[in-house]
């Protein structure tokens, strides 16, 4: 098996993320693990951590919108091969994951053998996707809304997700330390990209990415 220097672990659950990391750990112990939280943390990681061999993903970290950070992550990030961890486990999400740039997905329901099977065979440069998937292909309108969002670059990718905070062109310039004219100027970018009118719209768009199957019975397990 080949031996990464570097994994990104991007997962918002302390229990889980530490499971995996005692369980890759036994098998990995020269393998440095970057652990991320949040959208935002994933991004600092990113950045400082480009070379990363491997990113480990969770579709619903704090600040994600269904597959907008795998999106984001394959057109910022491309050298990076990212597989989806999630408890997500129908065809469509799957699927759309593939579609959207992911190496690989798979179920946190899955055993720990396959688990390290799976990433060996992406960083073999090879697709794993769960036993007895048959691969199909996504709606073309998220694809283009994929290859939108994938056009913007990383300064518009956070205003958009503050615009769907709902937070105000004044409280953006803060927290980016810019001017609020700025702020305009990359919202006009992010329209134009997105082909809406208005910041609503625009995170209407970004709404379309999000993962809509209802897993609620899953909370009492």
């Amino acid at each position: 098996m080949f031996l990464p220097e570097q994994v990104i672990i991007a997962d918002d659950h302390p229990l889980f993320r530490q499971a995996l990391l005692e369980t890759l750990n036994g098998r990995m112990s020269k393998t440095e693990f970057i652990e991320a939280e949040t959208v935002k943390q994933l991004e600092e990681k990113l950045d400082s951590h480009s070379h990363a061999d491997l990113l480990l993903l969770d579709l619903n970290i704090p600040g994600a919108h269904g597959f907008n950070t795998l999106i984001h992550v394959r057109q910022h990030y491309p050298q990076i091969p990212v597989i989806v961890v999630s408890a997500y486990e129908d065809r469509d999400t799957i699927s759309q994951a593939i579609e959207y740039g992911a190496s690989g997905f798979i179920p946190k329901s899955t055993d720990i053998e396959t688990i390290f099977h799976a990433i060996n065979q992406v960083l073999s440069g090879e697709i794993w996707l769960p036993s007895g998937f048959d691969n199909e292909s996504s709606s073309p309108s998220k694809s283009q809304v994929a290859e939108q969002i994938g056009s913007l670059t990383q300064q518009q990718y956070k205003i958009l997700l503050m615009f769907a905070e709902g937070l105000l062109n004044k409280q953006i310039a803060y927290q980016l330390n810019v001017s609020e004219a700025t702020v305009k100027a990359h919202a006009t970018a992010i329209f134009r990209k997105l082909n809406v009118q208005n910041r609503t719209q625009a995170v209407l768009v970004l709404n379309q990415l999000e993962i809509t199957e209802d897993f609620s019975h899953q909370l009492s397990t």
